[in-house]
């Protein structure tokens, strides 16, 4: 049975699920999830012998949200996850992460490699730092329309989100899903209608999004989006923060795995970098994995496909 506790890291509280025993796997959610978006993974990564801890990152569901926009940087985010797996007893972890979770991972792995036995991302490829702050690059690019610059606007998208948490919730998951019809596009938005104004709200949900799914997210919001929505609101600062290891590569054992239909691995210079990561990162143990009609919601819409290729990984390692 997956247990919950409150631990304390990085000068905060942490709220956790656990389960198992063995070499522990941290598994880091993404934006807007919770520790639930790994429920797939618990039982199979458990009995292939693991110990699985998933948190609620800063910011999110029963965990510590600072008030300053500051606290949410990626060295908090990666202090966040050292001070984690010293609380849990243990020296060295996996750490697998989806979306936003996966630059924590990458960052993990680049920044304490003596700390991570393995890493894996999933929709985010590794970061390769950029010639130009991101939200400053994507302002110029697309005139103040890509959804980093929207959501870096103070108040903004928290009063849209938080107006119907729920439908919200609903419309983001159905909207970047494998589920949803047409063509990928980049999340462009119009700053005057908002990100959820051009999303389909689905009369039935997913096969593999369910209501009692979409409860327990929606409860983990009922705080709001504003520790969520800071993560990107520190892109810029990452940015700055990170220059000492501009041109490091991961040297930890690695794997990626993403969707097709995700358009986050369709995102400027993204397809190109993707092609060039066998050659770019040797620490790689197979060939990006990618999963055909999958959306952004990785281990959520291909549970199955994901969990063979994470065990296969880890249990290499192990």
């Amino acid at each position: 049975m997956v247990e919950h506790r409150m631990v304390d890291t990085n000068g905060i509280r942490l709220h956790i699920a656990e389960e198992g025993e063995g070499p522990l796997v941290l598994l880091l959610h993404g934006f807007p999830e919770s520790w639930h978006s790994w429920h797939h993974q618990f039982g199979p990564l458990v009995e292939a012998g693991f110990r699985v801890v998933a948190p609620d990152q800063r910011g999110y569901g029963g965990s510590d949200r600072p008030d300053d926009v500051d606290a949410y940087s990626i060295l908090h985010l990666v202090g966040d996850v050292v001070g984690l797996i010293r609380a849990l007893g243990e020296d060295k972890a996996y750490v697998v992460g989806h979306d936003w979770g996966a630059p924590v991972a990458w960052n993990t792995a680049l920044l304490r490699p003596d700390m991570v036995l393995g890493v894996a991302g999933l929709s985010v490829p590794p970061p390769f730092r950029g010639a130009q702050p991101p939200l400053a690059a994507m302002e110029k690019r697309f005139g103040g329309r890509f959804y980093w610059n929207y959501f870096n606007r103070p108040g903004v998208a928290d009063a849209e989100f938080a107006r119907d948490t729920r439908t919200s919730l609903r419309k983001i998951f159905y909207a970047i899903s494998g589920d949803a019809p047409g063509t990928v596009e980049l999340p462009l938005v119009d700053p005057e209608r908002g990100w959820l104004a051009t999303m389909p709200d689905p009369d039935v949900l997913p096969r593999w999004f369910t209501e009692d799914d979409l409860d327990t997210l929606t409860e983990s919001f009922s705080k709001g989006f504003t520790g969520a929505l800071n993560w990107y609101r520190n892109l810029d600062r990452n940015w700055e923060l990170t220059a000492p290891w501009q041109g490091a590569v991961i040297t930890v054992p690695a794997l990626y795995i993403y969707g097709d239909r995700d358009p986050v691995p369709a995102f400027p210079g993204t397809p190109e970098l993707i092609a060039s990561l066998p050659d770019l990162m040797p620490s790689l143990r197979r060939e990006p994995l990618e999963l055909a009609g999958c959306g952004h919601w990785t281990q959520q819409e291909r549970p199955a496909e994901v969990n063979a290729a994470l065990i296969e990984f880890l249990t290499a390692r192990s």
